[in-house]
């Protein structure tokens, strides 16, 4: 499909959702509207534009005859509208979610850092000082600064919940969290391998698959199929890194960070949607819109 066509389908799961919900109950209506805000911010995080100002200047030059009331409001106007609806966003996800097709009986585990500054600033930042922490980058083997985006997706590549900790929070402290209400099976890499969280789990009807923290070279490993399947969270994370920028934290509080955060996750519902709709692989988001 072409942007155009696009950009009208995410208005329609947005504005079709929000019909005759009342999300104000006083004050007048907003001059930009609700189901204009979410296209705008979904349809944006999908070309990757990851800021509220980058966000509001390319939609007023480039789309105004489609959104006119941009033209009408301020910056800021813009922005703080925008992050007041981080709830609409996340229960419009759990909309959605219900009509995408995926395995609910399998589940795959990960996460990945999110550092807020280079580590030479860590001592004199005071962004997101309130839920900032110092954590262990295993993968560049470093200390860093900021947070950490746990995942949870259900095969064959769609984000089901996600959290946002401190750095220094531990994996198998949020697995609990991320599988509350899952069935069947759960794959996750060696820093959710535990017995403890093995048998917690369990006891609520799922069976967690993964390589024991620290495990000696004799363990057996998991089988092919099995470690190609896990692998998929790293595909959907390397979107969440390259597509829709989660590395780069732009916002200073975490009002603005948990919004932004979910309307990451709701553009990229959307995406694995209108993959799935237009017969497309789930994850081949560069295949979906054309020039």
């Amino acid at each position: 499909m072409d942007a155009t066509t696009f950009v009208v389908e995410v208005f329609c799961f947005a504005d079709d959702w929000l019909h005759d919900r009342r999300l104000r109950r006083r004050g007048p209506r907003p001059i930009l509207a609700d189901s204009e805000v979410l296209t705008i911010e979904c349809v944006g995080e999908f070309f990757g534009i990851d800021t509220d100002s980058g966000l509001y200047d390319h939609f007023r030059r480039w789309w105004s005859e489609w959104f006119p009331g941009l033209r009408r409001i301020h910056r800021t106007m813009f922005v703080r509208q925008a992050a007041n609806l981080w709830r609409v966003k996340t229960e419009l996800r759990r909309h959605l979610l219900a009509q995408v097709g995926c395995d609910p009986l399998l589940s795959i585990l990960d996460s990945t850092p999110i550092p807020i500054c280079r580590f030479g600033r860590a001592y004199r930042c005071r962004r997101l000082h309130e839920v900032a922490a110092f954590g262990r980058d295993e993968t560049a083997k470093q200390t860093f600064l900021g947070l950490r985006a746990h995942l949870r997706i259900c095969w064959p590549g769609v984000i089901v919940d996600g959290r946002l900790t401190p750095a220094s929070t531990a994996d198998q402290a949020v697995a609990p969290d991320l599988l509350r209400g899952a069935q069947g099976w759960a794959l996750a890499d060696s820093a959710y391998g535990g017995s403890a969280l093995v048998v917690q789990l369990h006891a609520h009807g799922l069976d967690l698959l993964a390589p024991p923290h620290g495990k000696p070279r004799t363990a057996a490993p998991l089988p092919h199929a099995l470690t190609r399947r896990r692998r998929r969270v790293e595909t959907v994370i390397g979107q969440l890194v390259d597509r829709y920028r989660l590395k780069r934290v732009w916002a200073r509080d975490a009002w603005h960070l948990w919004s932004r955060w979910q309307r990451k996750l709701l553009s990229h519902t959307i995406a694995v949607l209108l993959c799935q709709r237009t017969g497309l692989p789930p994850l081949c988001f560069a295949q979906l819109v054309t020039d």
